[in-house]
């Protein structure tokens, strides 16, 4: 058994169970980094929370000041302090995780490419968590502002007590919206070098991914406000667009190196991976190579 599947893998093949097999481990070792990250968010919970806490502060300080608006955060229920602090932990573990999960990410997909496309599993995942990270602090910095366009249609004389498990719940999906969005361009290149998505196809669909974007940016806001939602859409079609340049390189490079180019190919033609190897597949590599 073990030295069939080690032959599958030298013809670029791998049996659907190794398959399964790798994708439980890889989903495990995110699983396992992930609750590292949790027991690290749990012990600065407090930190944590003042920081989550500031955006809704200093909007509420600019409202009280121009409207005399009352609103402050409430806690409702005996479980409540609990739940939240399990919230604000997981969502840490999964930021602080994000290097490893995101490296299980690339090292699933590695396997079934050339070895030196393989080698810009370095690159994704040295640009990979940075733009994690970037999402989720351009997020934070325009918390405050969706914070105060929505609070401030709080009617006169009425106070807006807000519950704290609401809150977060909004901020917490408002940061992993951002980082997340900021990973969707690298995923794009990542497809092109596995040979799913050519340039010439992301070049004929540029205007309907744009489209798309914006969409995406409308719904996955919480805060809908038109502000937001261009905050999160602009950096993510520029990043598109990047992403697309970076695939029409890919592609010529394979066109030059004679594997020819996506670009040559019907949207139902086979791609030449499956007929052509590179030289230095041949030998036996590990997946994480």
């Amino acid at each position: 058994m073990v030295s069939s599947d080690v032959e599958a893998l030298d013809e670029g093949r791998m049996p659907l169970v190794e398959h399964l097999r790798e994708l439980r481990n890889r989903l495990l070792r995110s699983a396992v980094a992930i609750l590292v990250g949790g027991v690290v968010g749990w012990v600065f919970y407090e930190q944590l929370f003042e920081l989550l806490k500031e955006p809704f502060q200093s909007s509420i300080g600019r409202l009280a000041e121009d409207r005399d608006l009352n609103a402050e955060l409430t806690l409702g229920g005996i479980a409540s302090p609990f739940t939240l602090q399990v919230k604000v932990a997981l969502v840490a573990g999964i930021v602080l995780a994000s290097p490893v999960w995101l490296y299980q990410v690339w090292a699933f997909v590695a396997p079934g490419l050339h070895r030196k496309e393989r080698r810009w599993g370095l690159i994704f995942i040295g640009v990979s968590s940075p733009f994690f990270l970037a999402g989720i602090g351009l997020g934070y910095l325009v918390l405050p502002k969706s914070i105060q366009i929505l609070i401030n249609f709080t009617p006169s004389d009425v106070s807006n007590l807000v519950q704290v498990d609401g809150y977060l719940s909004f901020v917490l999906r408002m940061l992993l919206v951002f980082g997340i969005a900021m990973e969707i361009p690298l995923f794009v290149v990542l497809l092109n070098l596995a040979g799913v998505v050519s340039a010439r196809a992301l070049g004929r669909s540029r205007s309907w991914i744009i489209l798309g974007v914006f969409l995406f940016a409308a719904i996955a806001t919480p805060s809908t406000d038109p502000i937001t939602m261009l905050f999160l859409a602009v950096p993510m079609t520029v990043l598109f667009l990047v992403s697309e340049v970076i695939a029409r390189l890919v592609d010529r490079r394979r066109a030059r190196e004679g594997e020819g180019s996506y670009d040559d190919l019907d949207d139902d033609e086979i791609s030449p991976l499956s007929s052509r190897r590179d030289p230095e597949d041949e030998r036996p590599s590990t997946l994480d190579d």
